[in-house]
């Protein structure tokens, strides 16, 4: 069964102190579906404006994806202007143009929704809880959110979680969202609205996981000689982890496995710009990547 994905496709303009593009390709859907797409089919559920070209995703169709559900509206695609220090784990904001976007009224058309695999990426958790609804039987379910919602509607966000079977959610996040600075303390708070797994988002310092049981897993970021942009690394984060995990047959067996995966994919599209470095990849850089991200892990546990 494959995935679909319900968020934002936007143009963005961003500086790190690493360089500055104008107009790129962005969005919370195109990072999930570009990394998910080397590993199963995926959907995309979103809108663009009158301006967006669509010749610049074509390259989607070619890997199985589904463009079929981005609706286009009259006026500007989403956009966003921001920048980054070299703490890159914090993005600034410097304008926000939400255009078509802020009346984004998700609408699932008859052929996927009965997938089996579904990514609520940062959008108002209200359209998060009516794609929910539109959906028949998803088999797994993975929510994404963001300071603002939790700000503006922190009790929508929480109905949300009771509805999924994963949250994503970065350390600044689900200290807000909680109250709570203890990280396993605040997973817990998450845990028991229903949810089954909580993937705390660290940025250069990897991912935390902690399940129902109690139980703990930890995995460092990739380490790299070479950063240029964390634009979008969370949602590709996920749509490796996803990706990965929709083509398994036991989801607990196998999550840890796809928190490694989803950290490979982030780390190669922090490389460059957008999606530059993620449109490169074969499935064979992929691989070579988690073996040897994977090797210097169990080196570094086996010689403790």
């Amino acid at each position: 069964m494959g995935i679909v994905v319900v968020g934002s496709l936007a143009f963005d303009n961003i500086k790190t102190p690493f360089g500055e593009v104008k107009n790129a390709l962005g969005g919370s859907a195109l990072y999930f579906s570009t990394a998910a797409s080397f590993f199963n089919s995926v959907s995309i559920v979103a809108v663009v404006g009158s301006d967006f070209n669509f010749d610049e995703i074509k390259f989607l169709e070619d890997k199985n994806v589904n463009l079929k559900n981005i609706s286009v509206k009259a006026g500007d695609t989403f956009r966003w202007k921001g920048y980054y220090d070299f703490n890159l784990n914090e993005a600034h904001t410097l304008e926000t143009h939400l255009n078509v976007f802020a009346d984004f009224k998700p609408e699932l058309t008859e052929d996927i929704l009965d997938e089996d695999y579904l990514f609520l990426a940062n959008i108002d958790p209200e359209l998060q809880l009516s794609v929910i609804q539109q959906m028949k039987n998803p088999g797994f379910i993975a929510a994404d959110t963001m300071n603002y919602w939790i700000d503006n509607k922190k009790d929508k966000v929480a109905e949300v979680f009771t509805k999924v079977d994963a949250v994503t959610i970065n350390e600044a996040e689900i200290r807000q969202f909680t109250g709570e600075f203890n990280l396993k303390v605040a997973a817990k708070k998450i845990l028991d609205l229903g949810v089954e797994y909580v993937i705390i988002k660290r940025g250069e310092y990897g991912v935390l996981m902690i399940d129902k049981y109690q139980r703990v897993f930890f995995t460092p970021a990739y380490l790299l000689e070479t950063i240029f942009d964390p634009t979008g690394a969370g949602d590709t984060f996920a749509g490796g982890m996803i990706g990965y995990l929709s083509t398994r047959e036991n989801i607990e067996n196998d999550l840890r496995k796809s928190i490694v995966y989803g950290s490979v994919m982030a780390s190669y599209d922090v490389e460059n710009f957008s999606i530059k470095r993620l449109k490169e990849l074969s499935a064979s850089d992929i691989e070579k990547r988690y073996n040897h991200f994977i090797s210097y892990c169990e080196l570094g546990i086996k010689n403790v």
